[in-house]
């Protein structure tokens, strides 16, 4: 599939550029997807949530009434999990939420995501480009020109560039990451990505092997 280089100013530069069949061109397979982008949403997570057990809830332990008799279910003391304010039974505890899945699954569920895209024809060859100070009036002309402007985008540079991260920050739908760092959430959650030439070379150096 071949894909036309833009410069900037969203015009095109006579150059184009093949991406690789075997890593736009196969067929996705959504259960790797789905594992993957699972696992990513599992890393997110804290694990941190926390209820107090009857015996970690502030109250006398003094036995409120008779054991039979009284009518009622049983309970002990006024930390009983039958009461209002009382313990809670089997509520959550900090936990680790993530799990392992193979290089290989991961790999080819980002060779599926990259290939989703491009059946969609939501991706954007640029040019690399750089900018000499962080603006985010200048980011938002170059979105206009590439025509990705309130769209929901993801911005693919070869390696960390602080002046253009920054510039992107204050956009709500907008995302930069370097090639490296992609992963198949990152991809599907974009409705398009804009790619530079060298992030092709990147992402064909790690995923075509």
């Amino acid at each position: 599939m071949e894909i036309s280089v833009l410069n900037i100013n969203g015009q095109e530069t006579g150059r184009k550029v093949v991406l690789n069949d075997a890593i736009f061109g196969i067929e996705p397979n959504d259960h790797v997807l789905y594992l993957d982008v699972k696992q990513y949403l599992a890393n997110q997570r804290q694990g941190t949530h926390k209820s107090k057990e009857r015996s970690e809830v502030s109250g006398s332990t003094r036995k409120l009434g008779r054991q039979k008799g009284g009518g009622g279910a049983r309970r002990g003391d006024i930390n009983s999990p039958v009461l209002v304010g009382g313990g809670r039974v089997f509520g959550p505890k900090p936990r680790d939420y993530r799990f392992k899945l193979n290089k290989k699954v991961k790999e080819l569920a980002r060779r599926s995501a990259l290939s989703y895209k491009a059946q969609e024809n939501a991706i954007v060859v640029v040019e690399d480009f750089a900018m000499e100070t962080p603006k985010t009036k200048e980011f938002v002309n170059i979105a206009k020109n590439l025509k990705v402007e309130g769209k929901k985008t993801l911005f693919v540079l070869p390696e960390a560039n602080k002046n253009v991260y920054l510039s992107a920050r204050n956009l709500q739908r907008t995302e930069v990451m370097i090639a490296s760092l992609i992963n198949s959430y990152k991809v599907l959650n974009a409705d398009v990505m804009v790619i530079t030439e060298n992030s092709l070379k990147a992402i064909d150096n790690i995923l075509n092997k």
